[in-house]
């Protein structure tokens, strides 16, 4: 090896180490005034509306957090000691086997969000919202998930700051994943499938439909009712698709932007297609990764681009039609206006379970309605291949969720490579597919054992 090669590859490593050992952000960010546009008004005429069923069952630090005074929010200390506990800031992993694979020019980064202890950046709002349930007074978290990503999150979050929990998992995935569901009953959790017989709303389901296969629509309903019928000591929380979850995920995109800084690495170099990417389903993920650079993205000085990978299961943003809607199916939560493939939509039991949802949050489909954000559906035996090549190239197995975003960066790598253009690409590894495996076997190995 050369001199100067050597000489490269300390530098490389040098940069690499000061953008792993930068320190915690102090405050969260509010890009809600960063919008384009204000956000639509929301519609909520039912009785009990959906604001009145917000107050009974969420901790009121968190409805304050939804539109907050200030654009940086104090991180209170209590939760950035859980935060460093569990391993936060994350690496920013620079993907050089995957992009000699693919050989490109762009420079691939991976935000590695599957390190954290649930294999998921769904703790970094689990550990903020338990505190605030805690300092309330409340007794037991009661949430839905999908994949079980957020529900591992709620199960730990409780069980550091000796609380109950209760979640409510989609069916058909939790068939697929049954590890996800010993983990949280390992903490102490009690794990319900959804459509579920404890509620009204679930019992309805069922008795129509026994084989019903849920999704995050039934979970949240699921997980809303019971919430109402179990009192006073109950706090319900959201995964994502609410503006206080997006307000503690802009962790992410806080800390890419310190750790770019640390290798000094600019992003959104007019004319090289510079790429911030993240799968989509309620958009915690998306919003917490691009929220902070929205003022960046905005700028016509600059060459930012926000794009969201989603499904061919529930391709709302790519398919989906421009409407008000409800993230759950009972009634329980306020009509925004987003992309919707319409409540009666059951999407297929694909293995991506985080992404089935059936309407997009207003945010994220504002952001798409006013063409700042782009999107593209990944077929699942596709992003699961994308998977496969993280592993076999960097050695690590991402969620199958995550594998969206991989996959829609293998193109833009492609179509840059054609261009001959070398853009920085950022993905946000969201999970980690360890627990996934089964998923892993069927779609790409032909095999249910």
């Amino acid at each position: 090896m050369s001199s100067n090669a050597q000489v490269r590859i300390d530098a490389e490593c040098g940069a690499q180490s000061a953008a792993t050992s930068i320190p915690l952000p102090t405050h969260w960010y509010h890009f809600l005034p960063d919008l384009p546009v204000a956000l639509p008004p929301v519609k909520d005429e039912l009785t009990p509306s959906a604001a009145e069923v917000a107050q009974r069952v969420r901790p009121a630090a968190l409805l304050a957090q939804d539109r907050p005074a200030d654009q940086w929010v104090p991180i209170p200390e209590p939760v950035a000691d859980r935060l460093r506990h569990i391993g936060r800031p994350t690496p920013l992993h620079r993907a050089r086997a995957l992009e000699s694979a693919l050989g490109t020019g762009a420079r691939i980064y991976l935000k590695r969000e599957d390190v954290l202890p649930t294999g998921s950046f769904k703790l970094n709002s689990a550990v903020a919202q338990a505190y605030y349930a805690a300092e309330e007074g409340r007794t037991t978290l009661i949430s839905e998930t999908g994949a079980g990503q957020w529900g591992m999150s709620v199960a730990l979050a409780a069980a550091l700051l000796g609380l109950d929990s209760e979640v409510f998992m989609v069916r058909c995935s939790l068939a697929q994943k049954p590890y996800r569901r010993h983990y949280m009953e390992l903490l102490g959790a009690t794990v319900h499938a959804s459509p579920s017989p404890d509620t009204k709303f679930g019992q309805q389901l069922l008795a129509r439909n026994p084989e019903h296969p849920g999704s995050l629509g039934t979970a949240i309903s699921d997980a809303i009712q019971f919430a109402l019928d179990f009192g006073p000591g109950a706090a319900y929380l959201s995964g994502s698709g609410v503006p206080h979850v997006y307000l503690h995920q802009t962790l992410l995109g806080l800390e890419v932007q310190a750790q770019l800084a640390a290798l000094e690495e600019p992003i959104g170099v007019p004319g090289r297609g510079d790429h911030l990417i993240a799968c989509s389903g309620g958009g915690s993920n998306l919003c917490g990764l691009v929220g902070p650079f929205l003022k960046q993205a905005g700028d016509q000085g600059r060459d930012l681009r926000l794009l969201a990978a989603e499904s061919t299961a529930a391709p709302r943003l790519t398919a989906g039609r421009y409407q008000y809607g409800r993230s759950d199916l009972a009634g329980l939560t306020p009509e925004v206006l987003g992309y919707s493939m319409g409540p009666d939509f059951v999407p297929p039991p694909v293995h991506t379970a985080g992404l089935r949802n059936h309407h997009s949050s207003s945010t994220v489909s504002l952001l798409r309605h006013e063409g700042l954000l782009d999107a593209v559906a990944i077929e699942e035996k596709r992003a699961l291949e994308a998977g496969r090549l993280v592993l076999r190239t960097e050695g690590f197995l991402l969620a199958p969720e995550s594998t969206h975003a991989v996959a829609a960066a293998i193109e833009v790598a492609t179509r840059a490579k054609e261009a001959d253009r070398d853009p920085v690409l950022v993905v946000l590894a969201s999970g980690s597919g360890l627990l996934d495996l089964q998923s892993y076997g069927e779609v790409l190995l032909g095999s249910g054992r």
